[in-house]
């Protein structure tokens, strides 16, 4: 992930200064550990400022608006008590070339600062601090004790003090091309090694640009350089240092990130405020969703491991309870023969009463023959008592694993992250798996309100056709959206999604269309790898929901068959997301 560098923070800085001061502060929202959320109004115009010290995604800009959810961080609510209702006057660069901020809040523009909020952007190092006007630390982001640090503590009461300063020099317009030249060229080395261990403020993504912008190669030597080349590359240095100084920036996407300077640009954006909001917000995202997707696939693996042992183990005892019926036999034919038995003997081979073919019985020679036979009845009945007691429990694993492989099923639809509808899904699978108990809600947890969209797809014939992205969306959908005149579609007996071709009254499907559906029901299900699925239809009506069933659990009655073939599917959805792109 591109962390936000000086030439970022001052291009952020500007637009802010430009565009949304002086500001009002109306609510402060913590969105997560390390987001907060501002709602500033200015006389044109509302919008919230991130502000974040997150370790790899610090950075400050107008984002979206914050979730309709309860805030329970503390952190937010300190803020909320004192900045609330003044106004945002100022922002500060505290020292020249350091990544540090002072947010100045006052009663009303033009009035001296009640509070400054510190804004240290400095990757792993970043932290949030709110003091009073002389400076007295009131609360942070997070505090940092002797112990954690011995050049700089950061506690409430304490005096703020400013991040200890780099050592090396500062960039400047008024250095003279020999002078940089001497400087990056002391100490042979990579070119753009040499340009960030030589100047202050400077960061990997500012300096290969602004080497390739200027035709040269960033791995090149230092000592593999022409004088035309140190004059090209200078030529470049003192542009991108005018531009800073004017605060003209460039926002736009690069091959590998994204610019501000508007070197390697393959895509221009009207603001930095958009820029990083997308950038960061699609990083982190993803970020999230690959360490919640790793969670629930292996919390789901664990957890059916351990229901399919005990479903073995039951399965094991019924095969056992299944000689039963042959013990009450072996029994009875004991009884029936008692004659035959002679004090002393291990076994006894007598004449089936059916087949007539001889049947060898163990006996215990301690017992006699009436006691052997009682001893065979009393294992008959302790085998049936264990049938009656096995199978209802061999019903309920069975389906708790048919459940999670429902939830496997989906999980297998979103194996990598495109949208935020994507991650909103997967955190809506964690919260169905948190009210099942087979998770536990994390800190600071708040269910996902807000549903997220249906799959949408339309059928040769332009009938609208529905596809749920998890069991919640599932039960959402079939009891909810579904219509008297709609038909409802899902696989055979295999996991997977509900579907649901929306029709109007006396509107008929074609074969096509029923085809077209089933191929989509097939490939949204834990069967999309086969070449044929079964897939049954219905009318809503005629799906219903047990008592108890967990969600996405249905039965159905009136179905009719209709085969679906998933690549056919699959190529058909390949082509959308082609041309949506």
């Amino acid at each position: 992930m591109q962390p936000v560098d000086y030439t970022t923070l001052i291009a952020s800085c500007s637009e802010l200064c430009a565009q949304w001061l002086p500001a009002r502060l109306e609510q402060v929202y913590q969105r997560d550990r390390f987001t907060i959320a501002i709602a500033l109004r200015t006389l044109k115009k509302r919008g919230w400022l991130d502000i974040s010290w997150h370790p790899q995604a610090a950075r400050i800009c107008i984002s979206d608006p914050p979730p309709r959810a309860p805030d329970t961080f503390t952190f937010s609510q300190q803020l909320r008590h004192q900045l609330g209702g003044l106004a945002l006057i100022a922002i500060v660069e505290l020292s020249p070339w350091e990544r540090v901020l002072d947010f100045q809040f006052a009663k009303r523009p033009g009035e001296a600062p009640l509070w400054h909020l510190y804004v240290e952007v400095m990757t792993k190092y970043s932290n949030v601090i709110l003091t009073t006007a002389d400076n007295l630390v009131v609360t942070c982001a997070h505090q940092v004790n002797s112990q954690q640090s011995s050049l700089r503590q950061i506690q409430t009461g304490q005096p703020y003090e400013l991040p200890p300063s780099l050592t090396n020099p500062i960039p400047s317009l008024q250095e003279t091309q020999q002078e940089w030249q001497e400087r990056i060229s002391l100490i042979p080395g990579v070119l753009w090694r040499n340009l960030i261990k030589n100047y202050r403020g400077l960061s990997k993504a500012l300096v290969q640009p602004m080497i390739e912008a200027s035709g040269l190669d960033p791995q090149k030597s230092t000592n593999d350089l022409s004088a035309s080349d140190w004059q090209k590359l200078f030529k470049s240095w003192q542009e991108w240092l005018k531009n800073l100084e004017d605060s003209k920036f460039y926002p736009g996407w690069a091959a590998t990130g994204y610019t501000v300077t508007g070197w390697l640009s393959v895509e221009s954006v009207d603001t930095v405020q958009e820029l990083l909001n997308d950038y960061y917000t699609g990083q982190l995202n993803q970020q999230e969703f690959s360490q919640l997707y790793h969670q629930i696939s292996q919390k789901l693996k664990n957890i059916t491991a351990k229901l399919q042992l005990k479903a073995d183990t039951f399965t094991e005892r019924l095969d056992q309870s299944d000689g039963a019926e042959f013990l009450r036999s072996q029994a009875d034919l004991l009884m029936a023969n008692l004659h035959e038995w002679r004090p002393g003997m291990k076994a006894i081979t007598l004449c089936d009463f059916e087949t007539g073919e001889p049947m060898v019985i163990k006996l215990d020679p301690e017992k006699n023959a009436v006691q052997n036979a009682q001893s065979l009845y009393k294992k008959h009945q302790k085998l049936k008592r264990a049938r009656v007691a096995v199978e209802p429990l061999l019903a309920a694993v069975q389906a708790e694993i048919y459940y999670l492989e429902q939830v496997e099923a989906f999980l297998s639809q979103l194996d990598t992250y495109r949208t935020p509808e994507d991650l909103r899904t997967l955190e809506e699978i964690r919260d169905e798996l948190i009210q099942q108990a087979y998770l536990k809600a994390p800190e600071h947890h708040q269910d996902n309100k807000k549903d997220t969209e249906f799959y949408r797809y339309e059928t040769p014939s332009g009938f609208e056709l529905l596809v749920g992205r998890n069991n919640r969306q599932n039960d959402l959908l079939t009891f909810r959206v579904a219509g008297d005149y709609d038909l409802w579609f899902h696989t055979q007996e295999i996991p997977g999604s509900h579907v649901l071709l929306r029709l109007d009254a006396g509107a008929i499907p074609d074969e096509v269309d029923l085809q077209f559906v089933a191929d989509i029901s097939a490939f949204y299900s834990r069967a999309r790898q086969s070449e044929m699925v079964p897939v049954i239809y219905t009318k809503p009506k005629f799906v219903y929901k047990p008592k108890g069933a967990k969600p996405g659990m249905v039965v159905y009655k009136q179905e009719q068959v209709f085969w679906g073939k998933p690549q056919r599917a699959e190529t058909h959805i390949a082509q959308l997301i082609g041309i949506q792109n």
